[in-house]
């Protein structure tokens, strides 16, 4: 089978591997889609934290089963997703109910081998039902469920003001689960055309385009002066999230989804006294994954509307720069494997 490795930062390589022999508790997947995440052009780019080479990446996956060992709950030909985060079971968060922040925890595509391949072996403990899902659908399970679950610790009141910082496909998507959770939403960038996606794609009432617009003499007017009760970062900017705090109205909450390398600096007495609360949201818990699939089969959620860009598998190392480098129009892009 053929794999594609990213060697080292911006260097792709197709190398010819030995299809994954039978496991046992694990499952054989033909790969059909993979999404390409900011995680995948970090890693290209050599800024993604918790990562080394060479790595094949991809973790948001559409495939079919080729091989189970035991057909009772999955079938081979089914349709599925996984959850590609890989938990030991027994480390405190484990053991708490929070495999997402697992201690040891190893990401699919991050801190080993992902889906960049014809096929791939995960344990059948991390397979997704389909539920009737398209392949295109499902290969944006994850990046939703990202979403899913930042909204989840945010605790969303009807008619709460919730602040999106950063419109990149996980940020739109948590935009609209923000808004499946009843919260009045706002989301701030700089990249028109994202903006213009969440107004005619999302319904979104509320966008503040950061090159054209004060945010926070916007946000007072949006919020009657009240400020967001909520704000949630998808943009894993240092300075958006140093500047978060200024925008966030007293007794609110900053959750942090992005992720960069350096340093969180916060003024301590702004922190203090809004009596704020700060959590960061990793990874996804398989309830949010189910909420995602859901809202999908639902209508809520409509998947293909993010999809803006297509790349074949074979093609992907000569297209891949030119999809990092078009961030201005890519909202979504799709690997698609034959």
């Amino acid at each position: 089978m053929i794999t594609l490795s990213c060697e080292t930062p911006g260097k792709f390589e197709f190398k010819e591997m030995i299809l994954p022999g039978p496991k046992k508790g694990f499952a054989l997947l033909k790969i059909r889609r993979i999404g390409i995440c900011g995680t995948d052009y970090h890693a290209f780019e050599g800024t993604q934290p918790f990562f080394n080479y060479p790595r094949v990446l991809g973790h948001e996956i559409a495939a079919e089963i080729a091989h189970l060992e035991n057909e009772q709950e999955f079938h081979i030909g089914e349709k599925v997703t996984i959850n590609p985060y890989f938990s030991c079971g027994q480390c405190i968060a484990c053991r708490n109910a929070k495999p997402n922040c697992c201690e040891n925890i190893s990401v699919f595509g991050v801190h080993e081998d992902g889906g960049m391949q014809e096929y791939i072996s995960v344990p059948e403990s991390s397979l997704i039902h389909g539920q009737g899902l398209s392949f295109d659908e499902l290969a944006l399970v994850e990046p939703l469920a990202i979403g899913a679950h930042g909204v989840k610790l945010a605790e969303l009141k009807a008619g709460e003001f919730v602040l999106i910082l950063g419109a990149g496909p996980i940020g739109l998507g948590t935009a609209s689960l923000a808004q499946i959770a009843g919260g009045e939403v706002i989301v701030a960038d700089y990249n028109t055309n994202r903006l213009d996606f969440c107004r005619s794609k999302l319904d979104i009432a509320h966008t503040i385009n950061l090159s054209e617009t004060d945010m926070h003499t916007r946000l007072k007017e949006i919020t009657g002066a009240d400020m967001p009760t909520v704000i949630i970062d998808c943009t894993g900017n240092q300075e958006a999230i140093n500047g978060a705090l200024k925008f966030l109205a007293h007794g609110g909450k900053l959750i942090l989804i992005g992720l960069q390398k350096k340093e969180i600096i916060i003024s301590h007495p702004e922190f203090h006294k809004r009596e704020a609360t700060l959590k960061s949201s990793r990874n996804a818990l398989s309830d949010d994954f189910s909420h995602v699939i859901n809202c999908i089969r639902k209508g809520w959620i409509r998947p293909l509307d993010f999809i803006s860009h297509r790349v074949a598998f074979e093609r992907l190392p000569e297209n891949f720069e030119k999809l990092l480098n078009s961030q201005q129009s890519v909202i979504k892009a799709l690997v698609e494997f034959g």
